[in-house]
């Protein structure tokens, strides 16, 4: 989504990224994006919880409008529950129901940079290279 954002904003939309994963966000490097400490597939919230929802959202876009540097993360004060052991059961959400015996499924990213095609990295490396992109 950080490349996506980053054409988004070239063409002079503004973006936000709402993640779960900051090790991963960091790497892409988007222009803006909000941390939550959710579980992978559900962050934007519990689901069939509409005001918390809402609530969320209204975060997102009031630090949309706070951040000024790019490539900044801010943390919401999002989580799931306010007992952190959600993270010894947690799942991506989008595993077709199969858990992760070894707890928290969500992974740091590694250091290298991972492209499916070779035009994808060429396009990475030189995205903001004689342009005016943020």
């Amino acid at each position: 989504m950080g490349l996506v954002a980053r054409i988004l904003e070239k063409a002079g939309f503004p973006t936000i990224c709402l993640t779960a994963a900051r090790s991963i966000t960091e790497s892409v490097n988007p222009p803006r994006s909000a941390f939550v400490d959710m579980p992978l597939g559900y962050t934007a919230g519990r689901p069939h919880e509409p005001e918390s929802q809402r609530d969320l959202l209204r975060q997102v876009f009031k630090a949309a409008e706070s951040i000024d540097t790019p490539g900044s993360i801010v943390d919401l004060d999002v989580t799931w529950s306010e007992d952190a052991s959600w993270k010894d059961e947690a799942t991506s959400g989008l595993n077709n129901g199969v858990n992760s015996a070894e707890g928290d499924s969500r992974q740091p990213r590694i250091n290298e940079p991972q492209y499916q095609y070779e035009e994808d990295r060429v396009a990475a490396e030189n995205f903001g290279r004689n342009d005016n992109a943020t």
